[in-house]
């Protein structure tokens, strides 16, 4: 079976979500990891090391690994400042993979970090790559509304040669390969659609009351939750804004309702506070809901079902997302979602059936749906229900397949050798091991 060197250099899989650095690329790789080495796959995840006191070598479940590698400050770390580290990166996981004596059928890259990476051990290993982006610099650049917020023209430029040399390009849907064809000039034979997974074993509909009272949540309030990055991206001040305008149309709700937004670190000193949690703590109190709208931090993705489920609707206000993998899990929890129509939360939210599409940076559209959904039991109950049924069609079992199905086709025909003691060996090596 398949050994799998899968690189997310600038984050860790195991990290808690909601963090500067931390989200569904995070779920991705980690989920998908534990699939495929449940299928019989072997599986390496090399991330950068971020704390020294963290073991190298972790475990993901059978067959996969995560692999801690120094690259820089061993400490959390921008990661646009990351790329001054990739050589060296590179270098120790050339060298993990000779003292372990390990050789790998393929390198399954995330990000465009990692895709730089990929770069060298294809040309010297001679493995085949495949790349995943999970978001777009020109798709980033398009929405920003600051220069701080703009891609780096490294960064739009990597993308562009890692579409070149990469033997296999995954888009979570079809727009997005679309993107990488009219935006980047990528080759469309070599992009396959492969959308993300949830799990369905953590994702699922728990009993509401049971999960307010998990969560200290009186039985008769309703939650609209938002979970995710706290970045300018995201919209979440859209969401605060859409709030206020849903408490001044709705007087009744304003002791009933709260606005729960997980991600983020909301205690930090005012000094090393993140300067886009300090704006939208700004929002809320100017618009006098600083009460109704509270900011909970990062939570471990076990916690995240109860929140779902105690939650009336989910909103995902992004300005732009590939893929949307909040969304979804809201929806195998049964929860209806309010997205914004970008991206691919065209293709996970379907509009008027398991929640509703609004055009982004729309304040005013958003808090009609809210509302709605908010005023609406019988509707928010169908649309739950319906969401649960849609979200089995993105089980990790069905889209590993698809996964699996890729790696065939790469890597059928430069598999390894084995040298005489058994061991797999570089694919570059041309004796054996032992000699």
């Amino acid at each position: 079976m398949y050994r799998v060197a899968m690189l997310s250099v600038h984050t860790c899989p195991l990290a808690a979500l909601g963090g500067k650095e931390s989200g569904g690329m995070n779920v991705y790789v980690r989920d998908l990891s534990r699939e495929l080495g449940r299928r019989g796959l072997f599986v390496d995840v090399f991330t950068r090391s971020q704390n020294p006191d963290v073991p190298q070598v972790g475990d993901l479940g059978p067959n996969a690994r995560v692999i801690h590698l120094k690259a820089g400050p061993e400490a959390p770390y921008d990661k646009n400042l990351v790329h001054a580290h990739t050589a060296e990166f590179t270098a120790n996981l050339k060298e993990f993979a000779r003292k372990e004596n390990i050789g790998y059928d393929l390198v399954h890259s995330h990000y465009w970090l990692s895709g730089l990476v990929a770069r060298q051990l294809q040309s010297e290993w001679k493995t085949p790559v495949m790349q995943m982006f999970h978001t777009l610099g020109e798709l980033k650049n398009q929405v920003a509304r600051t220069n701080e917020q703009q891609e780096t023209p490294l960064r739009l430029e990597s993308e562009r040669e890692i579409m070149s040399f990469a033997d296999r390009l995954i888009a979570a849907n079809p727009l997005e390969k679309a993107q990488m064809i009219w935006l980047y000039g990528a080759d469309p034979t070599k992009i396959e659609v492969i959308p993300c997974g949830v799990d369905l074993e953590l994702f699922h509909p728990i009993p509401r009351d049971e999960a307010k009272a998990c969560l200290e949540m009186p039985q008769d309030h309703r939650m609209m939750l938002f979970v995710g990055r706290v970045e300018p991206l995201k919209g979440i001040d859209v969401l605060i804004e859409a709030m206020a305008l849903v408490l001044k149309d709705k007087d009744v709700l304003q002791d009933e309702v709260c606005l729960c937004i997980i991600g983020g670190d909301p205690d930090a000193d005012a000094d090393s506070l993140d300067r886009e949690m300090s704006r939208l703590q700004r929002v809320r109190e100017k618009l006098g809901i600083a009460d109704v709208v509270t900011f909970h931090g990062k939570r471990d993705q076990d916690t995240l079902p109860y929140h779902y489920s105690a939650a009336d609707v989910c909103v995902v206000p992004s300005h732009y997302e590939s893929f949307g993998m909040v969304a979804l899990e809201a929806m195998a929890c049964g929860t209806p979602v309010i997205a914004s129509k970008v991206g691919g939360l065209t293709f996970t939210v379907r509009d008027g059936q398991t929640g509703f599409l609004v055009p982004s940076d729309d304040q005013r559209a958003l808090a009609d749906k809210l509302s709605l959904l908010l005023t609406d039991g019988n509707l928010r109950r169908t649309m739950g229900q319906q969401a649960v049924q849609l979200s089995k069609r993105y089980s990790w079992s069905i889209v590993a397949e698809q996964v699996v199905a890729a790696y065939r086709d790469l890597a059928g025909h430069t598999r390894p050798q084995v040298c005489c003691r058994g061991s797999p060996q570089l694919s570059t090596t041309k004796t054996c091991c032992c000699d």
